[in-house]
């Protein structure tokens, strides 16, 4: 009696896959950004590759005698500056046999196009933190109250007194009270969230009990508003670097303040002569489609009453 011969990974060997690719393609864990209003966009810059702004300063009253003449004050007079300082670009290719030959190559093409845009986005907001930390390099005092020190907890970690101090600072700068804001590191977060957790009971209070239970960090922003200002988190804060004058010590995190009320107190401008624009071609000898982005732009302070900034460890939460 005959068997029919079963069909398996002996005799057909060949159509066993060594290995496999899944269609699924994993991207990167992005985090958000800040918002664009943090910052004056200038419009009327359309020109040139440094924008001079005048200022004006404040004007004393001097007391008057009878029969004595007054004398004649000019007021203080300067200028800021915005220039035109970076620009960014970034190319890849992909040639026709990867074309022909690949799987999912349309997939990997429109992740690296998304990819690119990101890091033009990243790029701009790093160097808005980093021009924000280097406002002024030094106390940056005003009115006899510092704007730039180094944080007073345990291991530089922030508390909240190191709010308040800052919350006075802008008060004495005649800053106003609406449109504060402070971008910290998650690591500060976790130090709130500690210093939260030991001090208040769960049932103290609706509104703590609300951040113990969802975390102090929801989509990249404090739950609450703390004395005054709004709490915002970021990555991409500046770390101080060896050499680099400073109040903070190397390693240490730039912790930004600023009040963004209006475009008179934002504290930053930006300029942007060519956003990201993409460009084409092919290039015969190489058999490939080739991709290019460029652009152009530049951040600059235009008042340093209304920025500030604590230095915080960069690890350490207690």
């Amino acid at each position: 009696m005959s068997h029919a011969m079963t069909q398996n990974s002996a005799n057909s060997a060949a159509f066993i896959e060594a290995e496999v690719y899944s269609q699924f393609m994993l991207d990167n864990l992005d985090d958000g950004f800040l918002p664009t209003q943090f910052y004056r966009n200038v419009s009327d810059f359309n020109s040139g590759s440094t924008l001079n702004i005048k200022t004006i300063g404040t004007v004393a009253l001097q007391e008057v005698a009878e029969g004595t003449p007054l004398i004649y004050n000019p007021i203080d007079t300067g200028n800021v500056q915005l220039s035109i300082s970076d620009y960014a670009g970034d190319a890849w290719a992909i040639s026709d046999i990867l074309r022909q030959d690949g799987a999912q190559v349309e997939q990997l093409m429109a992740s690296r196009a998304m990819e690119s845009t990101r890091a033009f986005q990243v790029d701009a907001e790093s160097r808005f933190l980093r021009t924000s930390a280097q406002a002024v390099t030094d106390t940056n005092t005003i009115n006899g109250f510092a704007h730039n020190y180094v944080a007073t907890g345990t291991n530089s970690t922030l508390i909240l007194a190191d709010i308040i101090s800052m919350g006075l600072a802008f008060d004495k700068a005649n800053v106003p009270t609406v449109g504060r804001v402070m971008v910290v590191d998650p690591v500060v977060a976790a130090t709130m969230q500690l210093f939260f957790t030991a001090n208040y009971q769960a049932n103290s209070s609706p509104k703590f009990t609300s951040m113990l239970e969802s975390s102090f960090v929801n989509e990249g922003r404090f739950v609450t508003n703390l004395y005054g200002f709004d709490i915002y988190t970021s990555n991409r804060l500046h770390i101080v670097e060896a050499g680099e004058t400073s109040e903070g010590s190397t390693g240490q995190v730039a912790n930004i303040a600023m009040c963004v009320a209006d475009d008179n107190c934002k504290p930053l401008m930006y300029a942007s002569r060519q956003a990201p624009m993409a460009e084409t071609s092919r290039n015969k000898d190489l058999r490939q489609d080739e991709f290019i982005v460029t652009a152009r732009d530049g951040f600059g302070i235009q008042r340093n009453d209304t920025i500030g900034v604590i230095f915080t460890s960069a690890t350490a939460t207690s």
